[in-house]
Parts: C-alpha cells; sequence; structure tokens
C-alpha cells in the first residue's frame, strides 16, 4: 500500500505544508503540540480539506486541487482513532463497531463484528455503552471500529494521551501487536519521543507545520541532522559555539571549553545527551552541582560552571552505583566525543 501527501493548508500563525511518501509499515508523526501533526491526519481522512495539493492512496486519488477532486471520508476507506476515541454514546460496543460496515449485509456485519469482539477481547463488553467502560476498553472498541471496515490507511492521533502510566504500557504492546497483523499503512502521531520510538518504522519530524525529515528511526534518533532534529528527539544539552583554535570550542551557554578536532567552522551549535556524560578524574572541566533528582533506575544531575550564574544548565545521568562518586558541591566532566553533534 502506497501513500502520498503534498498538501498545504493555512493554520493559525503558520502554513501546513508536507510532502511525504510512505510505502509500508508504521509512520510516526513527531513534534510539540499545535505543530500540524493531527491536521495532517483530518486531511488525510477527509475531516479538513487542504487549501492545495495531492493526497493518493496507490493509484485512487483521495484529493487534487488541481482536478477538483476531494472525496468525502466515507469514500476513502480510511481508519480513525482519535485522541478521545469519538465513541458513539448511544450506541453499544458491538453497534460501535458495525457503524462503518456499510455496504455488508446484516449476516457480514455479525460475523465481523464478533470476529473484533473476539480478537479484542470485548466479548463480554458487546451490549455495554461507552459511558460503561473504562479508558482501555475504549480505546480497543476504538481501534476495532477502525480495522473492522479493512481500512487502506489507519490514522491514529495520540491514542495513549487519555490513558494513565500503567494501562498505557500495557495498551501500547496491544497495538503494536495488533499492527503487525494489518495489512495497510499506519500513521501514529505523537508528541511523546520514547513512544515513537518503541512504535514506529519511520518518523516524520515536524516544526511549524513544516516536515523537516522523514527517515527510519534508528538513523533519526544515532544521526540527527539539525538542531532542530536534535532537540525534537530528546537533547536537553544545546549550546551556541566559538572556536578557539582547531582542537578546541567554546561553548558560550554552558561557559566552558571542550577538546573537539574542528572540520568545520561554520557550525553554530553543540549538543550530546544526558547519557553520554561521564564523570572525570581530572578536573579540566569542573561543575557545580544544582540539583540532583532521583529517578526510578538512575539519578539526572544539573550542573552548571561554577561562578557563572548566567550560563545554561547541563543535565547528565548517572547510574545508582555512582552515586557515592559525587562530592557535596562540585563535579568534574567529560563528554564522549564520539556523541557530541555540531549543527
Amino acid at each position: 500500500m502506497s501513500l502520498y501527501i503534498d498538501i498545504e493548508k493555512k493554520i493559525n500563525k503558520f502554513k501546513l505544508k508536507v510532502k511525504l511518501n510512505q510505502d509500508s509499515g508504521i509512520l510516526g508523526l513527531l513534534g510539540e503540540s499545535g505543530c500540524g501533526k493531527s491536521m495532517t491526519l483530518k486531511c488525510i481522512a477527509g475531516l479538513e480539506t487542504p487549501d492545495k495539493g495531492v493526497i493518493k492512496v496507490n493509484d485512487k486519488v483521495l484529493y487534487d486541487s488541481n482536478l477538483n477532486i476531494n472525496l468525502s471520508p466515507q469514500e476513502r476507506n480510511i481508519g480513525f482513532v482519535f485522541q478521545n476515541y469519538a465513541l458513539f454514546p448511544h450506541m453499544t460496543v458491538g453497534e460501535n463497531i458495525k457503524i462503518g460496515l456499510i455496504d455488508r449485509d446484516k449476516t457480514m456485519k455479525e460475523k465481523i463484528c464478533s470476529y473484533y469482539l473476539k480478537n479484542f477481547n470485548l466479548e463480554n463488553l458487546k451490549n455495554l455503552y461507552p459511558r460503561q467502560l473504562s479508558g482501555g476498553q475504549q480505546q480497543r472498541v476504538a481501534i476495532a471500529r477502525a480495522l473492522a471496515k479493512k481500512p487502506d490507511i489507519l490514522l491514529l492521533d495520540e491514542p495513549f494521551s487519555a490513558l494513565d502510566y500503567n494501562l498505557r504500557d500495557q495498551m501500547e504492546g496491544n497495538l503494536v501487536s495488533t499492527l503487525k497483523n494489518y495489512n495497510g499503512n499506519s500513521i501514529f502521531v505523537t508528541h511523546n519521543i520514547n513512544e515513537a520510538y518503541r512504535i514506529c518504522d519511520e518518523i516524520a519530524v515536524y516544526d511549524e507545520g513544516v516536515v523537516l525529515n522523514k527517515k527510519n528511526k534508528y538513523d533519526l534518533f544515532e544521526k540527527p541532522e539539525s538542531i532542530k532534529e536534535a532537540r525534537l528527539t530528546g537533547f536537553k544539552n544545546i549550546s551556541k559555539i566559538s572556536y578557539v583554535n582547531d582542537e578546541l570550542i567554546n561553548a558560550l551557554d554552558w561557559g566552558i571549553q571542550i577538546p573537539y578536532k574542528v572540520n568545520d567552522k561554520n557550525k553554530k551549535y553543540i549538543c550530546i545527551r544526558e547519557d553520554e556524560i561521564k564523570i572525570s578524574e581530572n578536573d579540566f572541566i569542573k561543575m557545580e552541582i544544582l540539583n540532583i533528582i532521583e529517578n526510578p533506575f538512575d539519578y539526572t544531575i544539573l550542573l552548571k560552571k561554577e561562578k557563572k550564574s548566567d550560563k545554561s544548565t547541563i543535565y547528565m545521568r548517572i547510574k545508582k552505583n555512582e552515586i557515592n562518586l559525587l562530592n557535596k558541591n562540585y563535579l568534574n566532566i567529560e563528554f564522549n566525543k564520539d556523541k557530541l553533534w555540531l549543527f
């Protein structure tokens, strides 16, 4: 199944400009809230109309502004799982699942409904109404309803946002198993980088309505190509830089100098992930400890260059068994040079 999108649409303060191809698997749309991810899904589904462009599934044109084609949502064969699930409150679980099967006879509707009730462990809930269901149960009904009509494309708009932490993990595992057995394409919207990494095969990075890049998730997280990609994929430590010489960089926002062999002095920023900063035996980079935050399996240490209160905080993570290596006020650190990124 091939999906092609090339659309523009004016949204509030910016213009949505999306150009994407997807041939298979699960594509994640990653970006901050309000950057156009959900609007992209609505345009694909026919719930919103772009100002111009083309949307195609295989050779079927869903929308083409030049040809004046704009198929209705019912004609597009798109499954949509909304953030709030959007179940019909006056319909039972069974009726919700069957609502999209408009071209099937009664017998076939019941057969399809029974199949999805069984596969989503909803058989005992068939005659209940949405108000009688838990969040996880409502989500399963919403996904079953979306898949029951065998859509070409399945759209999922932050389906875990309404669930608590424990239920979210359980439902995430269920969803991944379900999508492995689904023959169509899936597009998954999220602003959670960990969620995107666990669920998606490829990820498109959004910034104020523009798709910055689309790539394999491993390449995106391991090899960011811009400062915006770095920020959106979890880099907290980012600083403007200047160059002392060919082997020494000034990290201006951090107030420190970092030994690093420079090949391109046109780069303006340096960044590094929290877990690529290590405790050092030498005091070349001596930092003041601002705060120590205990996490379930490690500590986050907030650091700032001593006597430079106007500089930005550096975040690092250490293992639980390393906490005894900290003194009361200061810490010597070093950077994993192979994991320093310059943009």
